[in-house]
Formats: C-alpha cells, structure tokens, sequence
C-alpha cells in the first residue's frame, strides 16, 4: 500500500493554527481591571507594566495629572524586541523607548491634560501583523 503525504495538508493546518491562536488572543485582550499607579515618599506615581508577548500588564493604568510619573518596563520575553509608545506632546508626554527581550528600563513624565490615552507596541516583522495589531496596547487614565 503507498501513502501519498499532501505537504499543503500540514501547511493548512499549522496556517489555521497560527490564525485561529492570533485570533483567539487579541479577543481575550481587552483592558483588564484598572491599576492605580502608587505615590511614593518622592511624591511620584509609580508602576511597573510587564511587556510579554503581545501584552502589557497592566494594560489599564491610572495616575493623576500634574505629578510625575515613573514608569519600570519590563521584558519577560526571550528573543521578541517591544518598545513602549506614549504620544501626546499637548498632554504632556512624548515617550518612545525601545525594550529589549530580557531587559528593564524606566521612562518618566508628568502628564498636564486628563484623559485616557493609548499606550502600545508598533514593532513588525514582514508579512507578519504588527504587535499592536495582535492586541499589544493598553490604557492611561489620566484623572484630576
């Protein structure tokens, strides 16, 4: 008896498999309980937000206006590169910082205008949807 082995068979599967797994993650990313960022003794609002792959954690975060804020960013991966974008020069930030797999950093600004602002990830691989577009973005609530 000879089998015949379709190569597209696999292929098909493994596609529907990757499609099904993206579609399945950026349904469950959604924004999460929101988190209070914590004043310390220096009067600055501190958190500190994991970047995993595809995610931030939190990725609902509220501080107040007119205090400063600190930031640690966090890579838990092994290999993926994210960055962490927060823009809004009339609102008092501009933050742009590369985050390499593995690394911490910290990043500060004091917002001046409430309002909720989107924080995310852009990085891109050819071919491949964005981390942002897979569901790598997150919520600053910035209250009185």
């Amino acid at each position: 008896m000879t089998r015949v082995r379709s190569g597209f068979s696999s292929a098909a599967c493994w596609l529907s498999a990757v499609l099904v797994g993206g579609l399945v993650h950026v349904a469950a990313a959604g924004a999460g309980e929101p988190v209070v960022a914590q004043v310390g003794a220096d009067g600055v609002q501190h958190a500190t937000i994991t970047l995993d792959s595809y995610s931030y954690t939190p990725d609902y975060l509220v501080v107040q206006a007119g205090k400063a804020v600190e930031l640690k960013l966090t890579s838990v991966t092994f290999i993926t590169p994210h960055n962490f974008l927060l823009t809004d020069p009339a609102a008092g930030f501009t933050v742009e910082q590369e985050v390499r797999a593995g690394k911490t950093l910290t990043v500060r600004f004091t917002p001046t205008q409430t309002g909720v602002f989107i924080y995310y990830c852009d990085k891109k691989l050819l071919f491949i949807a964005s981390h942002r577009e897979k569901g790598m973005e997150g919520r600053l609530d910035v209250r009185q």
